[in-house]
């Protein structure tokens, strides 16, 4: 009897724990001395919100690589001292002219050393004597990353948005499906996704080299203000330093008139940069560029060494916000296209709920009505660990925060039904045993041991059959596979041993005689 009271205490803690999880579920907003405060959290379909899909521009992230490596293969012939040269991009090839083909060897030694990505093929024509394309495992390897890192970006941007149980996940080969439930005003959210968040330091152009916004002088570029700011600015091309040499990015409270700002923080190797180029242009004006708009360019009144620097702008918070979002969390690797948006209002998000709580509602009665009228007591005993399922089932998607959406209330339904299956192979073998006119206690214990074998097999292979549909299915599918790998762990622990515990207590107490099957 000392085993069947532990038993039942055990059993009973469990079910305290899940009732307390479950009741800000359908009492909101729950007592605030009430120890558990997290609802069951619903899916997109449940309580609406933002359905996105976008495509990497994986070309267009090909070509801005290309351009990245031309500037470092500049830098690293500079650093070499091999004399006059010129890198030009073209498509994505890069064209390497040098003023002394003396120094081809000494150039090929250092782009095998430097770039071993790199073909480098020797030319004899006037255009170049170098062509440089990306090696086709490497250009593999790097549209695979495109996605990957766009991938963990919208993750890290949308976590700090501030949505429950976002879902981002890649679909093919340069999709990226977003759902964000709650959202019912997509825009803001669609603003922080789609931004590419290319940080650039650019020195302002000046001089009679510099040409004019109409033409441009070679190396320099036309870049226009923020909205509101008409000024067309001329730029050299070439950044001092880029964004994904920050290490930080806060928001700081401005003035009134000059709103707030944001601060960043530069890695060891951009504060050298920075420095550098800062203390060899005391006096000129330094463009603050992101994604090819001029945020401001203040002048450069002294050097700046400290690795440190602000972006001012006229921003509000919520602007301010967004901006240290996306450049604490890196830019993107390539930009994104919205291909599809769909949003689910929270009135049919309502009518989901009720529909699928009335199926649930109305399967689940006529099973315990089964179970009562042609097992009689063993179907009552049933019927008590089957509410117990979905109890624990209920309270542990509250405790571990799932999400249930509509497919995961149908994975519900299905582990109604397969707690009853275990439940009716035990009554049958328990009922065969008292056939042969075996006592209670003694067709019980035959009954489960009899049972456990076929109930243990069908679990486990739907079990598995649920892993397999999480690790391999997307959306809706991985909430219906949670959810029914969640219920048959439920299923044994309530259909086997809590049912056990009942006729231990029966039979073994002594209540009964005999038991009702």
């Amino acid at each position: 009897m000392s085993s069947i009271g532990y038993r039942a205490a055990i059993f009973g803690a469990l079910l305290l724990a899940a009732a307390i999880c479950v009741v800000p579920t359908f009492v909101s907003p729950a007592p605030t001395w009430w120890p558990w405060q997290q609802p069951v959290r619903l899916g997109l379909d449940l309580q609406g919100g933002t359905h996105l899909l976008y495509q990497v521009q994986i070309d267009k992230g090909m070509d801005a690589r290309v351009e990245q490596i031309g500037r470092d293969v500049e830098n690293v012939l500079r650093d070499s001292q091999i004399g006059a040269f010129t890198v030009e991009r073209q498509g994505k090839t890069l064209l390497v002219k040098l003023a002394n083909r003396d120094k081809r060897a000494d150039v090929k030694r250092v782009l095998e050393e430097k770039f071993p990505t790199l073909v480098a093929e020797e030319s004899g024509g006037e255009d170049a004597d170098f062509k440089l394309s990306i090696s086709p495992r490497e250009e593999l390897t790097l549209r695979e990353r495109f996605v990957e890192q766009a991938l963990q970006i919208l993750r890290n941007r949308i976590d700090q948005f501030g949505v429950a149980e976002p879902t981002i996940q890649a679909q093919g080969s340069d999709e990226i499906v977003v759902q964000l439930p709650g959202i019912q005003d997509p825009q803001r959210a669609k603003d922080l996704i789609g931004r590419t968040a290319l940080l650039e330091f650019k020195l302002v152009a000046t001089g009679p080299q510099a040409g004019t916004a109409q033409a441009p002088g070679s190396g320099i570029q036309v870049a226009s203000g923020r909205p509101g700011d008409r000024t067309q600015y001329l730029l050299e091309k070439r950044p001092i330093v880029t964004g994904d040499m920050l290490t930080d990015a806060q928001v700081r409270p401005g003035s009134a008139l000059e709103g707030y700002a944001v601060d960043f923080v530069f890695d060891g190797r951009g504060a050298s940069l920075f420095g550098d180029a800062t203390t060899r242009n005391v006096h000129r004006n330094l463009a603050i560029v992101l994604d090819g708009t001029v945020q401001s360019a203040p002048e450069i009144r002294e050097p700046i060494t400290g690795g440190r620097g602000q972006i001012t702008g006229r921003f509000d918070l919520r602007e301010a916000q967004d901006l240290a979002n996306v450049l604490r969390n890196g830019s993107l690797p390539a930009p994104l296209t919205l291909l599809e948006e769909r949003t689910v209002g929270p009135s049919l998000g309502r009518d989901s709920i009720r529909a699928g709580t009335r199926s649930f509602m109305v399967g689940g009665a006529l099973v315990i009505l089964f179970m009562m009228v042609y097992y009689r007591g063993g179907g009552a005993i049933a019927d008590l660990a089957l509410l117990a399922n979905v109890l624990l089932i209920l309270g542990a998607f509250a405790a571990f925060g799932f999400t249930l959406t509509l497919p995961g209330i149908a994975g519900i339904v299905l582990t109604v039904g397969m707690a009853v299956d275990a439940n009716i192979l035990i009554l049958e073998r328990v009922r065969e045993e008292l056939r042969l006119g075996k006592s209670a206690r003694a067709a019980v214990e035959a009954g489960y041991d009899r049972a456990w074998a076929a109930i243990f097999d069908s679990n486990l292979t739907t079990f598995l059959s649920g892993i397999i549909l999480f690790q391999f299915g997307t959306g809706s599918v991985r909430g219906f596979a949670v959810t029914l790998c969640l219920g048959i762990v439920t299923t044994l622990v309530t259909a086997v041993y809590l049912t056990r515990i009942i006729y231990d207590w029966l039979v073994v107490g002594r209540r009964v005689a005999t038991v009702s099957v």
